[in-house]
C-alpha cells in the first residue's frame, strides 16, 4: 500500500495480493490467524522443518521441493523468486509515525507489492503463506477479503456516527469517509498480504494449467450426496447423528448474534450445524453470518443444493461466498445436491438473467458493445468463481482437510 493511501481501491478477484503499507499503532485487527496445534501431517511437518533451517521464501520452496512434498512448477518459482526478492526490499522497512522529521524528509516510496493472479488451485495462497512466515516488518497482517470489508463498512459507520448532525434547513456537502478510513488502515501495519483485493502493485501470473486440489489425494469417505440417491435424507441424518454422539451437547435449535441481528439455526449439536441451502443462500443474508457460523462450527451440513444458474445468480453468488468463507476457516462440510460436483454450475444466459443485465445497462447508461467487455455482464467473473468453488469443494472432501477442520484437538 502506498503511503499516504489513496481511497479505497476497486475489489478485484482470482488473486493473492501482497502490499506494503504504512506503520503505526494496532488497529483492531481483521486478520485470519495461523492455525495453532494443526493435526500432525507430512507437508504441515515439512513446513516447520523448512522454517528452521530456510532463510526465506526461494529457499522454503526448494526445501518443499527437495522434501517431495511439492513439485517443482516453473510458474510457481518464477512467482517465488519475485516474492523473495519483495522479501529482501523489505528487511529493515519501518515508517514510524511518531519520527517527525521521517515524515518530513523521507521521499522514498515503500517498495511495490506484487498483484499475483492465475487459475484456481495453482498455488497463490500457497505461495503468499510462504513469503508471510519469513517478513520480519514491524506489524504485518493476513487478512481475508470478506472479512477486510466487513471491517471497513463498521469503521465508516463508526465514523459517521461520531460527526455532528446536519442543522435542519442547511445544505452541508456531503462527507467522504473513504480517504481518513483508508489512512486508518495504512496507519495499521506495514504490510498487508490478502486474497481478492488490489491496490499499489506490481503483476505476476502465476498459471502451470495445474489445480493442485484436484490431485488424487486420500477421500475422507463419502461427504458428498446426490438427492436422486435411495434414502439419502435418512444417511445424512444417521451421520450427523454419529458425530453428534461425540459431542458434549443436545441436538437442538440454536440462534447466534450477528450485528445485533439473530440468524436461527433450525439444527445444530456442539460445533456441528445443520442447514438446507435454501436456508443459507435464499434469505438475505451475507458474508458477516458465514463469518459467524464458521467461528461457532467446525462441520456443517448443507443440503439440497439445487442446479445454480444465472438464472439463480443471487443464490449462486453466496453459495460461492459460503464456501470460500468455510475453506478460509477450515470449515468441514456435508452436502447433497442435486447434481454431481463437476455440473454444480450451469453457466447459460436464461431470461431472467438477461433481464436484470438488460435493467442494469440501462441504469449505467451503458450500450451493448460497452457491457459486452465488461465481466459482469460476459459472465467471465462467473466462470472463475464457479472453478474456484468447484476446485475448494473438492479439496473439502480430502482426509486432510478433515483432519486440519478437526478443532477438538487444537
Amino acid at each position: 500500500m502506498a503511503a499516504p493511501v489513496s481511497p479505497l481501491v476497486t475489489a478485484a478477484r482470482h488473486a493473492a495480493r501482497l502490499l506494503p503499507a504504512r506503520a503505526a499503532a494496532p488497529r483492531r485487527a481483521y486478520t485470519i490467524q495461523a492455525a495453532e496445534n494443526i493435526a500432525p501431517n507430512t507437508l504441515a511437518d515439512a513446513n516447520s522443518r523448512a522454517l528452521l533451517v530456510c532463510n526465506g521464501p526461494l529457499e522454503h520452496y526448494d526445501f518443499l521441493i527437495k522434501a517431495e512434498e511439492l513439485r517443482n512448477d516453473e510458474q510457481q518459482r518464477r512467482v517465488v523468486q519475485c516474492l523473495q526478492k519483495l522479501h529482501e526490499n523489505l528487511k529493515g522497512y519501518s515508517i514510524s509515525p511518531n519520527n517527525l522529521l521521517l515524515k518530513l524528509f523521507a521521499k522514498s516510496k515503500p517498495p511495490k507489492g506484487l498483484y499475483i493472479y492465475g487459475d484456481v488451485g495453482t498455488g497463490k495462497t500457497m505461495v503468499m503463506d510462504i513469503f508471510y512466515s519469513y517478513i520480519e516488518v514491524e506489524r504485518k497482517k493476513r487478512v481475508h477479503f470478506h472479512g477486510f470489508m466487513l471491517d471497513v463498512h463498521k469503521r465508516i459507520h463508526r465514523l459517521k456516527q461520531s460527526l455532528p448532525k446536519r442543522k435542519p434547513g442547511l445544505m452541508a456537502k456531503s462527507y467522504d469517509p473513504i480517504a481518513p478510513i483508508a489512512e486508518e488502515i495504512s496507519e495499521g501495519a506495514c504490510l498487508l498480504c490478502f486474497d481478492e483485493f488490489q491496490k499499489y502493485c506490481n503483476t505476476i501470473r502465476l498459471d502451470s494449467g495445474i489445480d493442485y486440489r484436484k490431485r488424487v489425494l486420500p477421500a475422507a469417505g463419502k461427504l458428498y450426496y446426490l438427492t436422486s440417491e435411495a434414502d439419502v435424507e435418512a444417511v445424512m441424518d444417521k451421520l450427523f447423528d454419529e458425530l453428534a454422539q461425540k459431542q458434549n451437547d443436545l441436538t437442538r435449535p440454536r440462534i447466534l448474534k450477528v450485528q445485533g441481528r439473530e440468524l436461527k439455526l433450525n439444527k445444530a449439536c456442539g460445533t456441528i450445524a445443520d442447514f438446507t441451502f435454501e436456508e443459507l443462500c435464499d434469505r438475505p443474508i451475507g458474508a458477516s453470518d458465514y463469518l459467524e457460523i464458521s467461528k461457532n462450527f467446525d462441520t456443517v451440513f448443507v443440503r439440497n443444493i439445487p442446479l445454480l444458474t444465472i438464472a439463480k445468480r443471487t443464490q449462486a453468488r453466496r453459495f460461492i461466498t459460503l464456501i470460500d468463507t468455510f475453506y478460509d476457516h477450515k470449515v468441514r462440510i456435508i452436502c447433497s445436491a442435486l447434481t454431481p460436483l463437476q455440473s454444480l454450475f450451469l453457466l447459460e444466459h436464461h431470461d431472467s438473467g438477461l433481464e436484470e443485465s438488460r435493467i442494469l445497462m440501462d441504469d449505467l447508461g451503458l450500450s451493448q458493445d460497452s457491457a459486452g467487455r465488461l465481466s459482469m455482464f460476459t459472465g467471465e467473473e462467473e466462470i472463475f468463481a464457479f472453478q474456484r468453488t468447484i476446485s475448494r469443494l473438492t479439496e473439502m472432501q480430502t482426509e486432510q482437510y478433515w483432519k486440519d477442520g478437526d478443532r477438538s484437538k487444537k
